[in-house]
């Protein structure tokens, strides 16, 4: 047991550590969960690198950072998950600017979004929430070896509950798409690419997690009607009664503990939740990892079809 939960916060996770010389790399820095766990790591003397599409955005997310936290280690870097072509230059231009890595958290995604297609052509959600962060994980890996803290945190969902991979169709080639459906699928490719790194990377000494924030009301939802929001309370408060919301600081927390927490050294490949390490459960539906998303031989073919469908290899 940690010690916390989930009410705890990001800077309750982080009380106690000193991140001074630490560089910490965030996708989806500059809003939401990203951006307060760049805010919260930057107090702790973190370099923090907030990545994401849109400059101005980022510009606003380190401005904030910096007037918050006193910090003037706060950069940023441009990239766009649903473009490769993008998701390669920022791959070369951080090897060219970093010397290292200590924490990369792949953090960012979208969700429940209609039916859409990356620059490559691959289903939007699929596309941007594994595909992207596995091909930008790929190149952002040898700053990482020369880090210090050697963590990876990617970021799940428990939506992984509503959706296996579908390895014969994963981009909506020809089933009918289902938005929640889409979504669940790319959360479990998370978990699955979590287990599939945390193997390859044991003999470096870096520990990869998979992480389910909470639910918190982030601009993530931003493709969400009214009534997708209602419907969403109701099935989530209908599986757990004692549901509520969580804030932003709490979401963020269960990153900012497994990019940090000791006692998860050397354990890694596993999924946490609440700032804990989930049990494995096909049952029920207020906590735990599917056995479907944590399965060795479903993460090693999640691993052979990225590679074929980007069209390189991600050798370690």
């Amino acid at each position: 047991m940690s010690g916390f939960g989930a009410k705890s916060t990001t800077d309750e996770v982080l009380a106690g550590h000193d991140l001074t010389g630490m560089t910490v790399f965030i996708t989806g820095g500059a809003s939401g969960l990203g951006q307060e766990t760049a805010r919260a790591m930057a107090a702790k003397g973190a370099h923090v690198v907030l990545a994401a599409r849109d400059q101005s955005k980022l510009d606003a997310a380190a401005t904030e950072i910096r007037k918050q936290t006193g910090s003037d280690k706060v950069d940023t870097i441009q990239c766009d998950l649903a473009s490769l072509a993008s998701v390669r230059v920022c791959g070369k231009e951080a090897n060219e600017r970093f010397d290292k890595i200590d924490l990369l958290l792949n953090n960012a995604g979208v969700m429940a979004c209609p039916l859409g297609r990356t620059a490559d052509g691959f289903e939007l959600q699929f596309g941007t929430n594994h595909l992207g962060h596995f091909v930008l994980t790929k190149y952002l890996l040898p700053l990482v070896e020369e880090g210090s803290g050697k963590r990876i945190v990617n970021l799940s969902s428990r939506a992984h509950h509503m959706d296996q991979v579908h390895f014969d169709d994963p981009n909506y080639a020809s089933r009918d798409y289902e938005k929640w459906q889409s979504y669940g699928q790319s959360k479990t490719a998370n978990v699955l690419f979590t287990v599939a790194l945390d193997k390859r990377l044991k003999g470096k000494g870096i520990d990869v997690f998979a992480v389910h924030p909470g639910g918190i009301m982030t601009n993530l939802g931003r493709h969400l009607t009214e009534e997708d929001r209602a419907a969403l309370q109701a099935r989530v408060t209908q599986a757990d009664q004692s549901f509520s919301w969580k804030t932003v600081e709490q979401g963020a927390a269960t990153s900012c503990w497994a990019a940090t927490a000791p006692e998860l050294a050397g354990h890694g490949g596993v999924y946490c939740e609440d700032c804990q390490v989930a049990a494995v459960d096909d049952a029920s539906s207020t906590g735990g990892v599917r056995s479907y998303a944590v399965d060795p031989d479903k993460a090693e073919r999640l691993w052979t079809l990225s590679e074929e469908l980007v069209g390189e290899t991600f050798a370690v």
